[in-house]
């Protein structure tokens, strides 16, 4: 597994380092019909290739000196990147994007504890009839998973969550619209297959994730293992809107819906993703931050009869709220 992960990285790296910042062709139409037949040479310079990189740290102290009022000191880190590559050219158009966001906190008298493991990797092709239609044809890749084992702390003897359990990974055909003054686009896809993996024998066998749980005989003992990939097929629809808002003070918006077809259609999981950036300057950045999801799939866990023993129960609705001031580097 570990394999696995370092490949995965490495795979993403090559994948956003291999072309240069702007991949240029260049063009030589030779002009053969003057009299002297001197030929003419006319270079002409076409931009297929665009790029966007930034990474960035915020951080967050908090130190006691004789405190009256009691504390303990804490410090915590976010890390972050994000990597854009888009291609177009006349009536075609090809994005791709990967971000990765990993934090930790540390705070006197507890263990190490991770605030936000996150790894997305999106990418979409699209085709136009004309160059004055805001309509594309489109296909959609999306795959989400983490790096770090997760905990229901203050338990770190048993994960509930692991690389790859889970993964999730969007493939589907549609159209999207673009607005052609704001930075809007909406994407629907009647057709789109959404795999849900886990790939930790543990956690399959518990069923977590929407996965078909382990066959156990009447002493409790595994007879035949539990599924580590959950297929379904259904609608889905997705949203993206950015805009200046005041003067260095951006506004983005991420919206997500998805119903299966075949499995209490109709039961949609969200996933809405709402940040207020502050521009202070070309290099420190202040972020508000908020992370709304639902999936009637993920069963949470919690000890609820105090024996130390975590049972598992129904679906919630899961809330990140995020506040931060770091340093971000772009190129």
């Amino acid at each position: 597994m570990q394999h696995l992960k370092l490949l995965i990285v490495l795979f993403l790296i090559i994948n956003f380092s291999v072309s240069a910042s702007e991949y240029k062709i260049n063009r030589v139409v030779t002009d053969t019909t003057s009299a002297d037949t001197t030929m003419m040479a006319n270079q002409e310079v076409l931009i297929l290739w665009t790029s966007k990189n930034a990474v960035g740290v915020t951080l967050n102290e908090v130190a006691f000196v004789n405190w009256n009022s009691g504390g303990n000191n804490s410090v915590s880190a976010l890390f972050h990147g994000n990597f854009e590559r888009k291609y177009k050219k006349k009536l075609l158009s090809w994005k791709n994007d990967a971000s990765i966001r990993f934090g930790l906190n540390a705070e006197q008298g507890r263990e190490l504890r991770k605030t936000e493991d996150a790894v997305t990797f999106n990418s979409t092709f699209g085709y136009r009839r004309d160059s004055t239609s805001n309509f594309r044809y489109s296909a959609k890749f999306n795959f989400k998973t983490q790096f770090a084992n997760g905990y229901k702390y203050p338990e770190t003897k048993k994960p509930i969550s692991k690389f790859m359990a889970p993964a999730y990974a969007f493939l589907g055909i549609g159209t999207e619209y673009t607005d052609p003054k704001e930075d809007l686009t909406v994407y629907v896809s009647p057709v789109t297959q959404k795999s849900t993996f886990v790939l930790d024998q543990t956690l399959a066998n518990e069923g977590m994730f929407g996965v078909t749980p382990a066959i156990k005989n009447d002493e409790g003992v595994i007879i035949e293992d539990g599924e580590s990939v959950r297929t379904e097929f259904g609608f889905l629809v997705t949203s993206g809107f950015s805009k200046e808002i005041f003067d260095n003070v951006n506004i983005d918006n991420q919206l997500s819906f998805y119903s299966d077809y075949l499995n209490k259609f109709g039961n949609v999981d969200v996933d809405w993703e709402l940040n207020l950036n502050l521009v202070v300057n070309d290099f420190v950045k202040a972020n508000i931050g908020s992370h709304l999801k639902y999936d009637d799939d993920v069963k949470f866990k919690e000890d609820t009869n105090g024996d130390g023993t975590l049972e598992t129960l129904g679906p919630k609705v899961q809330f990140k709220q995020m506040l931060g001031v770091g340093v971000v580097y772009q190129f």
